[in-house]
């Protein structure tokens, strides 16, 4: 019926926030370290214990392999260990179906509109089914949490839990008629996405108020160039 019996989260935004995005080495690591007590933890909250589960699901990508592998890794193990069917789970696909996890099965009904973003991909998505996707758009360049990230990098924001959020708060602080930035394809009568030329006018808003900055040596995967090379 689509109710969540039981969840449980581990967060790795300390971790990362030093180096201005996720470091995958040390992402790999704290997932290694935290998943037992995460997936004891969930059953835990469900009431429940692991022989009593139909089966394990686990994300198999697209996304950091070497993360994705902790994750599957503990699913083989408890497949092995209780004798259940493993689930493989696109991670895409899961975002676009949480909305029926979050409003409920009956409210939110096939077809419907998806839009989902991250730093890594920006898509619209027709949604007809389980394994049933029409993509309508997608990104012609930068994906929208990357150019939140690199903007907030550029501001010198703490973007350990994500650019998104450390914006979003200094915005509430601001003035939203200051800068009139561009509307990325606002000709174009499609569904696509573009955020390299807004992102571009940022920086040079940035330069112009507060100077230069070489944010742009900053890689959106988190490791930044000026600090390992």
């Amino acid at each position: 019926d689509g109710v969540v019996l039981g969840e449980a989260i581990a967060s790795q935004a300390a971790i990362h926030g030093p180096w201005g995005g996720v470091v995958p080495n040390l992402a790999r690591a704290a997932h290694e370290e935290a998943i037992d007590a995460v997936v004891a933890a969930a059953l835990a909250e469900a009431g429940t214990t692991a022989e009593a589960l139909s089966a394990v699901a686990v994300t198999c990508g697209p996304g950091l392999s070497m993360c994705l592998r902790v994750g599957v890794r503990k699913a083989q193990k408890m497949s092995a260990q209780y004798c259940l069917p493993i689930v493989p789970v696109h991670h895409v696909e899961a975002h676009a179906l949480v909305a029926r996890l979050c409003a409920g099965t009956e409210a939110v009904t096939f077809p419907f509109l998806a839009l989902l973003v991250s730093g890594g991909h920006n898509m619209l998505i027709t949604a007809r089914g389980v394994g049933d996707y029409t993509i309508l758009g997608s990104t012609l360049d930068d994906a929208l949490g990357e150019a939140y990230d690199k903007t907030a990098r550029l501001l010198g924001l703490p973007v350990g839990g994500g650019g998104g959020p450390a914006l979003e708060k200094l915005a509430l602080e601001g003035d939203p008629t200051k800068y009139k930035f561009p509307v990325p394809l606002r000709q174009r009568k499609n569904c696509d996405f573009s955020y390299a030329g807004l992102k571009t006018a940022a920086r040079m808003a940035i330069d112009a108020d507060i100077g230069g900055s070489d944010g742009d040596d900053v890689e959106w995967d988190g490791v930044d160039k000026r600090q390992t090379r």
